[in-house]
């Protein structure tokens, strides 16, 4: 029978069957061919609603009613699953009574591994509708290997303090040994789908409970769980699609992961509480094949919007040869919000990438800078529609705060404007004593709103530091100019040689003019010499084999630096891959000097 309705559809009926025979063997041993995949639509009739809902639960029910939803690719980016928002929330529903059953009640913690699949989707969601507090986990990396993976989900488990631990089942060995350190509970995805779901009435969410906790990979206090509320979370995914105009025929693309920030609340839970359809990569995939990101927009019909870190777009443009046709593979001429941020934005990356997809009909007006943290919830501040990347060009003097040395030339540093604070949000620019300063003043960034964190969780000390009178201390800096933020660096990444302020930034962007580097192969950072006095020093990733050329490179990089800071420095050469990365993919200073201190980081053997 199935032969035959296949070959119905397929409007090829065999001249036996037509007869009234049966079919020959060949026709009735072909395998059924599935009908092709549909993607969720950019609209359909639903009116669309900017999160504007008391609950997240809220949202969640509304965009069930809707037609859209999250559309999954392999790495080729071909279609392999249709997840509609609709059956999503049929699965969370379910995932809430299993969690209830299990004896999870409000208020505990469910820790979840993050991977980019359904299953992760309605899992979070069902542990909100449950009452619970889902707490997305990295995945493991390539770097640090097996036992890293194992310590650092132990530790965050530990912080965490869950009643139980879900992961697919590829990693099923790495997470019961990090389970058992911590002594939750734990079960992989396919395991917890097989348990009951009995019928029960679950929890009723307001808008001041929390919702979620988030691992904020830029916090000092690391692994210390942002704690963040419905109303906190709805404000600012409304503000975030106010910002960036999202309206008919909006769709998302995306490769971000979804336990940072910027992937699980800018490219997950904002695309439910603003119904907009997605398509994602994983992330694994985007790092294999990084053109299949563009690919995938370039596929879209509707108005792309997608984001990255700076370092997405200078993978892609790396990628693209002289010898490529872009104009034949892509056309990126319907993508009217290419986000950036998560990290510092360096025009010149930006540039490249223009340079390399214009004639895709990439538009640099497209850019969307915008700054913002975990603690946030998201976005601070964005960049209006269509204003693309501006940059001013500021006195390295002026950002370190010692006078103009008349003895040497003028030098400047170019710093992106990264928009203006979203709906609700308050910005101010103060000094050491907390007094706010006047635009194009260099000082700490302050913020305040309703989507600004609830708490660090479990840790009163840790947000009596961040949180004064509603004000949240960024830990950043930056100015403020005619309304737009200008970031400048962490506080915390400050590099303090003879009471003159060197951003570590500088340093590494000064070192990646030199051949052989990319972006992420240099950590820059200050340590304590014998004399009790600080030196810059620098880590650097190496590919050269030679030892002769080792101490050749060795020195080009100290004069380098030596002509950014008048300094020497400490240069060590360590093996590639050698260097720490956030759980977003960002190179971690503070990671890598404690490692380097602490012997973890052995540099190479040099002759000399």
């Amino acid at each position: 029978m199935t032969a035959r309705l296949q070959n119905d559809a397929a409007g090829q009926d065999p001249a036996g069957a037509r007869n009234g025979q049966a079919p020959g063997p060949a026709s009735a041993s072909r395998p059924p061919v599935p009908p092709p995949l549909v993607p969720t639509p950019n609209d359909c009739p639903l009116p669309r609603r900017r999160s504007d809902f008391p609950t997240f639960t809220d949202a969640v029910d509304y965009a069930a009613r809707s037609e859209k939803g999250m559309n999954f690719h392999d790495m080729r980016g071909t279609l392999e699953r249709v997840y509609t928002f609709a059956e999503m929330r049929e699965d969370a529903l379910a995932s809430a009574r299993r969690l209830l059953a299990a004896g999870i009640r409000p208020k505990d913690r469910v820790a979840m591994v993050a991977e980019t699949a359904p299953e992760f989707a309605a899992l979070f969601c069902g542990a909100v509708y449950a009452g619970a507090w889902p707490v997305p986990l990295p995945l493991p990396t390539t770097f640090g290997g097996k036992d890293s993976y194992i310590e650092q989900l132990a530790i965050q488990l530990q912080s965490c303090d869950p009643k139980l631990l879900l992961y697919p089942a590829e990693i099923a060995d790495m997470a019961e040994a990090a389970v058992q350190r911590q002594g939750c509970g734990g079960i992989d995805w396919e395991g917890f789908a097989e348990k009951d779901a009995p019928e029960c009435d679950l929890p009723e969410a307001r808008p001041e409970d929390i919702c979620y906790l988030q691992y904020s990979s830029g916090s000092t206090r690391f692994p210390t769980g942002v704690a963040v509320t419905h109303e906190a979370l709805l404000n600012n995914l409304a503000g975030h699609a106010e910002a960036t105009d999202a309206g008919r025929d909006d769709r998302v693309v995306s490769w971000l992961p979804w336990y940072h920030d910027m992937g699980l609340v800018g490219c997950f839970l904002s695309l439910i509480a603003n119904q907009m359809s997605v398509d994602y990569l994983k992330t694994e995939h985007f790092a294999r094949r990084p053109l299949a990101w563009l690919d995938l927009i370039s596929r879209n019909k509707g108005n792309t919007l997608s984001y990255s870190p700076t370092f997405g777009y200078d993978i892609c443009a790396r990628r693209i040869s002289s010898q490529s046709n872009v104009a034949e593979r892509f056309d990126l001429s319907r993508w009217r919000t290419a986000g950036n941020g998560a990290d510092m934005i360096r025009p010149d990356v930006m540039q490249n990438f223009v340079n390399a997809f214009a004639p895709a009909g990439f538009r640099a007006r497209a850019f969307t800078p915008s700054y913002g943290l975990a603690e946030a919830t998201l976005a601070v501040t964005v960049m209006p529609p269509g204003e693309g990347i501006r940059v001013e060009l500021v006195e390295e003097e002026k950002l370190s705060g010692a006078p103009r040395n008349l003895a040497r030339p003028v030098r400047y540093r170019a710093i992106v404007n990264c928009g203006k604070p979203v709906k609700d949000m308050v910005v101010e620019i103060r000094d050491e004593q907390g007094a706010e300063r006047a635009d194009h003043q260099i000082g700490k960034v302050w913020c305040r709103g309703p989507s600004v964190m609830h708490s660090y969780f479990r840790d009163e000390d840790a947000t009596r530091d961040c949180l004064v009178d509603g004000w949240l201390d960024t830990g950043d800096m930056g100015y403020m100019a005619d309304g737009y933020l200008f970031i400048v660096g962490r506080a915390k990444d400050m590099i303090i040689i003879n009471g003159k302020n060197h951003w570590p930034q500088d340093i590494e962007w000064a070192v990646e003019q030199l051949p052989g580097f990319n972006h992420g192969d240099i950590a820059a950072f200050s340590i304590e010499a014998d004399n009790g006095e600080e030196s810059p020093a620098v880590l650097v990733h190496c590919r050269v084999s030679d030892p002769d050329e080792r101490v050749k490179l060795r020195d080009q990089i100290r004069d380098k630096v030596r002509s950014i800071t008048g300094m020497n420095c400490v240069v060590e050469l360590v093996p590639p891959r050698t260097l720490p990365r956030t759980s977003s993919g960002k190179l971690s200073r503070a990671k890598a000097k404690r490692m380097y201190l602490a012997g973890d980081i052995q540099p190479l053997d040099l002759a000399a």
